[in-house]
This record gives structure tokens, sequence and C-alpha cells, in this order.
């Protein structure tokens, strides 16, 4: 009879251990959606880069229709795939034009070049800071460093990289706005002992004034690891680009999901990295480029739950 009611005892503990382990990852998966919520999807605006200039209006329409409620904007750029102020339309007129199909852009990519030079001229930075408040912006971000830096930037150079992201995260701030940088491959080459430029970015700036949008295609092509990162530098990377890489070729660009990035593994941790908004992004497209960004919104909202 002892021994029947031991293992009844035992039985109990085990159903209740099995009770608790599967709320634990009901939890986990909960509030691996709740972090950001579908509602924070967004899309960054390059990967339709060539309808834009043709119709701003049109495209905006259709990525609303598709779901989604967020775009990131890129501004400032002459060439192929820019036009005057945002494809044709001012700050005041294209918030308008996202507002009337029930979105927003929480953040922007912005040309700083000048910036960034060594004259340091701050007044296109400070024009453009004015535009991202203007449209309702909470970032302001520096996509890319200047080519110099991209191709032989030391340590130093990002040092003063870095002096120059504290001044304009302070120039940001004065308008409600946030600096965030965006990453590509090149920030994380060893510059000797171990030590990349990336780091040495997160190390020289403040927190309360820089933040970082990290591009997760970008950093697994450089052979990191985002959930390393995540746990060196908890709460630093506000912002995602979700973007996916081809299983066979690690430089080809493929809808989220179809590729080698484990998306799933990556989000559980998005509290930890101090996620707020993602955007899908892919530069380069091979089927209909509304297909596309329709297949990458799928997947990330079914792993979001």
């Amino acid at each position: 009879m002892n021994n029947r009611r031991v293992f009844l005892q035992q039985l109990g503990m085990a159903a209740m251990a099995a009770m608790l382990s599967e709320s634990a990852i009901a939890a986990t998966m909960g509030n691996m959606g709740s972090q950001i919520g579908s509602h924070k999807i967004g899309l960054q605006l390059f990967t339709l880069r060539e309808l834009l200039l043709k119709d701003v209006k049109a495209v905006i329409s259709k990525v609303s229709q598709i779901g989604y409620n967020t775009v990131e904007t890129y501004y400032g750029y002459p060439g192929a795939y820019a036009a005057e102020g945002f494809w044709g339309l001012d700050a005041k007129a294209f918030r308008a034009l996202l507002e009337a199909n029930q979105m927003s852009s929480p953040s922007g990519h912005y040309n700083v070049t000048a910036y960034l030079s060594p004259d340091g001229n701050e007044d296109v930075l400070k024009s453009h800071i004015e535009t991202a408040a203007i449209v309702g912006q909470q970032y302001f971000v520096v996509p890319a460093m200047p080519t110099e830096i991209r191709t032989s930037g030391t340590i130093d150079d990002y040092k003063h990289m870095a002096e120059k992201f504290n001044r304009a995260g302070e120039l940001c701030k004065e308008h409600q706005l946030k600096l965030a940088y965006h990453n590509h491959a090149f920030e994380f080459k060893d510059q000797g002992n171990g030590l990349t430029g990336y780091q040495t970015l997160l190390k020289e700036t403040d927190p309360s004034l820089v933040g970082f949008e990290l591009d997760i295609f970008w950093l697994i092509n450089a052979g990191y690891d985002p959930l390393t990162l995540f746990k060196e530098n908890p709460g630093r990377f506000k912002m995602w680009h979700v973007k996916d890489m081809d299983r066979a070729d690690k430089s080809i660009y493929t809808e989220v999901g179809t590729g080698r990035i484990d998306y799933k593994s990556i989000l559980a941790q998005a509290k930890l990295s101090g996620l707020e908004n993602l955007f899908v992004e892919q530069d380069i497209i091979k089927i209909d480029p509304y297909e596309s960004i329709t297949q990458s919104l799928k997947y990330v909202k079914g792993l979001l739950g």
C-alpha cells in the first residue's frame, strides 16, 4: 500500500511538472509575441525602391493592404532609387499618406555623409532630423559609414564615429528622437586582438543617446551569432532588419522563412535584445515584389503567434 501511495504521489508530481513545463513554454511563446506584436512588423521601403519611383501612393496603399502597419523610410539619397523628398512628397504629405492608410513610420534612414565627413557639417544633419520629426518618427538611423571607413577604417576611426554619433544623438534628443546605427558586414572585421569596429561603437556610444538597428543578415554573413551579441550587449538593439539568406549561397537574399537563418530562435530572445520594431527587408527580389513581402510577413507573423 505504501509503495502504491508513493507511486501515485510521484505520478502526480510528474504530471504537475509536465503541466508547468507546458505553461512555461506557452508563456515564453506568448512573451515572444507580445514583446513587439504583429502591429510592429514593418517594411523597409528600400525593398520596393523601383516601384516607389513610379507611384508612391499606390505602393503605400498596397503595402497596407498586405498587412504591414509600419514602414521605414530612406531619405536624402541622389541617384536611381531616390526622388525629391519622399518620392515626390514632402514630409507632411508623406505622413498624411501613411495616416490615410492606417500606417506610421517609426524609423527612417537618412543620408548624413556630409556630417560624418572630416569637416563635420551639421546643417544637413539638423535638416534631416527636423524632417524625421515631421514624419513622426522616433528613430533617426545612420545607414552606413563613409566609403573610406567601410574599406579601411581603423579602431581610431570608429572611436571618432562614436563621438559623431553621440553628438548627433544629442541633436536628435532635442526633437524627441533617438539615433540608431544600421550595420553591414564590414564593421565586424577583426581590427586586431579580436576587437572590431562594431564592438568599438557599442562601447564608445552613450546608450541613452544611441541605439542600434541590427541587420541580422549582414551580422550572420560576417560570421557572428546574434544571440551572443544580445547576451553581451543586452537592450542595445532596438530595431532589427529581418531578411533571409539563401541556404546554398550566403551572399543571396531570399524571402524570410525560406533561407538558412533561424528566426524562431532569434525572435525568442527579442526581449534580451531590447527589440521595439522589426522591419522586413530584401535587397534583391527574384519573384513578384508584392508576393515576396507577403510571404515574409506571413512567416514572421506566424512566429510571433
